[in-house]
């Protein structure tokens, strides 16, 4: 492999490359470098000594299902095919509702819940519906809620995000998701996304979760109207966050999609894009375990692709629960994905398919 990576790179990107091959620190401008300059085969090649320095062979999946209350949102942001104003395509699950959905659910270690920001619920339905699935299935692992929901709540209820947390952890909450994060640039925020949680603020929300025990995810949407400088600060301060707190389990680059939604002028990102991106990801996040490719955002084929470039996570079976990214335009519209999928997948790539929960504790291997 050394000879490989000395033939194809570059003389001047050489240092550069030895030092992350040495599994040294990089600095942004570093990072911004290989973003520029180095060859995507070059960054997959990286990127994959990275994932295989803190993940070996491991390619990680959970048995899921997304549970979403409602698409009524009293947020604007612009990339969003999600939210709905329109009654007849809106939808907002009662608990009696998501009780059923539940009770019906495949056998799965974790629920996803996210939504709209509803403009009418108190938080008394959160904190009552984490309580009913903690009752109806104790071991499930409960990931809920983003930031920018976790700070609505605390708005409306006249308390702290601080107090809104340590009460949903007392009602079974186990983990945030990372939905929200966005672009941390807030020039680009004030265009696409005006009125939700700032950086700042999702940082902050994070940063408490993890103080009190609670795990999370981080993410990025890029593909829009971010610049790769804006990319390189968003990693940058994912990585300073998690230098402080260590709760960060995974990073999610979600892809913006242009179908249903404001934006929809923009052009789709390539995926020789994608490729780089996830690796320069990988490359400079050396203290996140997991790099994950979100497959129904991604499409299965592209999320193979990204095997090769970093990522050792592909999230989970899904079950056709999520609508998020399908009313976006992603390849899957009704995603979901076997067991036999992840496996024959893993084999390919001669990775070991892991079927793990949401701490990323080994329930199955399949060799």
């Amino acid at each position: 492999m050394k000879e490989i990576i000395d033939r194809i790179t570059p003389e001047h990107l050489k240092p550069l490359v030895e030092k992350v091959i040495q599994h040294q620190r990089i600095t942004t401008d570093e990072a911004l470098t290989l973003a520029f300059e180095a060859d995507p085969g070059l960054l997959g090649i990286m990127a994959d000594q990275v994932r295989q320095h803190l993940n070996k062979d491991s390619l990680w999946f959970i048995r899921n299902f997304h549970i979403e209350p409602s698409n009524l949102c009293i947020h604007r942001c612009k990339f969003c095919s999600f939210r709905s104003d329109v009654t007849e395509n809106a939808w907002e699950l009662s608990l009696d509702e998501i009780e059923e959905i539940v009770e019906k659910a495949a056998p799965s270690e974790e629920v996803h819940i996210t939504g709209g920001v509803h403009p009418e619920r108190s938080f008394d339905y959160y904190e009552q519906m984490v309580k009913l699935i903690k009752r109806l299935k104790p071991d499930l692992h409960i990931k809920a809620f983003s930031a920018v929901e976790i700070d609505d709540m605390a708005q409306s209820s006249g308390i702290t995000t601080i107090e809104v947390l340590s009460r949903l952890k007392q009602a079974g909450l186990d983990a945030l998701p990372g939905g929200g994060a966005e672009i941390f640039n807030q020039h680009i925020r004030s265009e696409i996304c005006p009125d939700k949680t700032d950086a700042d603020g999702y940082l902050r929300i994070h940063a408490e979760a993890h103080n009190l025990g609670i795990s999370s995810n981080a993410t990025m949407l890029y593909g829009h109207k971010e610049t790769w400088n804006d990319r390189i600060d968003h990693l940058s301060r994912v990585r300073q966050l998690q230098d402080e707190t260590g709760g960060l389990q995974a990073f999610i680059p979600l892809k913006f999609r242009n179908k249903n939604n404001s934006m929809a002028n923009l052009y789709e990102q390539p995926l020789v894009e994608d490729l780089r991106l996830f690796a320069v990801s990988r490359i400079f996040l050396d203290n996140v375990q997991h790099i994950k490719a979100y497959w129904p955002m991604l499409g299965k084929d592209a999320t193979e692709l990204l095997l090769g470039f970093g990522v050792d996570d592909i999230d989970g079976t899904i079950n056709d629960s999520t609508k998020i990214y399908s009313l976006a335009g992603a390849e899957d519209q009704n995603p979901m994905m076997s067991l036999d999928e992840f496996i024959a997948m893993a084999r390919r790539h001669h990775r070991k398919a892991i079927r793990r929960n949401s701490n990323y504790e080994i329930l199955e291997t399949y060799p």
